[in-house]
């Protein structure tokens, strides 16, 4: 197996189980202790995960990996959330969804609620949900609901996320108003807000939720108490956080102090 292969193979473990073991790693990819040993350090040299005695974790510090290697992380919690923001969500609103793999969950829930899509929303003929979105793949899995109106953001395309940023998204978005923003995060830092990793994402969201009503963060416990590179938004800017039940009390009760409704699944 090539060295690129092998990474690839690497942070996808990781990125699934938040560690990896050599000896485990080097059996599945059929390669030596050795080789996985050599990876890992390499890896860990590029601030892509952290090296313990015997394999590597995820850092304890928020970070970025590819899309496709998140997908797997805290599935269930992730699944739960989306089909709770989903039912915060009314039919004829018009609704921004941000990228990440949380909000993925969201737009997957309401493209399976009989109200949206079911045979009484196609009978009736008009969309019954307008959702604005920067992230490719959302757009592409919703593009395919005739229910659902879709509009999609300029901008280029991150490989990483997904999402479009860059002046085109940013023209867009000034030209529109929404009754809800879903916003994807990487950290909410319990003083200073909402964080995402890069800044071009971040000035995306960042006008989502400006121009939105109501703005919910769908984001599973282990976002929480962190802080990434770019701040979306304040506390006082959150209306709704939709959580798992992991969350500690504290940090309930600070977000609850910012005036932040907190749902947990």
């Amino acid at each position: 197996m090539a060295r690129d292969a092998r990474w690839d193979a690497l942070l996808e473990l990781v990125g699934k189980h938040g560690r990896v073991e050599v000896e485990e790693a080097a059996a599945a990819l059929a390669v030596s202790a050795a080789t996985i040993r050599r990876d890992l350090d390499q890896l860990a040299e590029q601030h892509l995960l952290t090296r313990t005695r015997g394999g590597a974790v995820a850092h304890g510090v928020s970070y970025e990996l590819a899309l496709r290697y998140k997908t797997g992380r805290h599935a269930p919690e992730k699944q739960a959330i989306g089909r709770a923001v989903s039912g915060l969500v009314a039919v004829g609103e018009v609704v921004g969804l941000t990228g990440g793999t949380t909000v993925t969950e969201v737009a997957r829930a309401l493209a399976v609620r009989p109200d949206v899509v079911g045979e009484t929303a196609v009978a009736g003929g008009q969309p019954t949900l307008t959702v604005v979105t920067n992230a490719l793949n959302i757009a592409s899995e919703l593009a395919i609901r005739p229910q659902i109106k879709m509009v999609v953001t300029g901008g280029v395309a991150r490989p990483q996320s997904y999402e479009l940023t860059g002046p085109l998204a940013v023209g867009v978005m000034n030209e529109i108003t929404l009754d809800v923003a879903v916003l994807g995060v990487n950290a909410i830092d319990l003083e200073r807000g909402a964080y995402v990793h890069h800044e071009g994402e971040a000035s995306v969201n960042r006008l989502l939720a400006e121009r939105a009503q109501r703005v919910v963060v769908a984001a599973d416990s282990s976002k929480i108490g962190k802080r990434a590179f770019a701040r979306v938004c304040d506390l006082g800017r959150i209306d709704v956080l939709v959580t798992d039940a992991r969350i500690t009390a504290a940090a309930k009760d600070r977000l609850g102090e910012a005036g932040v409704q907190v749902i947990t699944v």
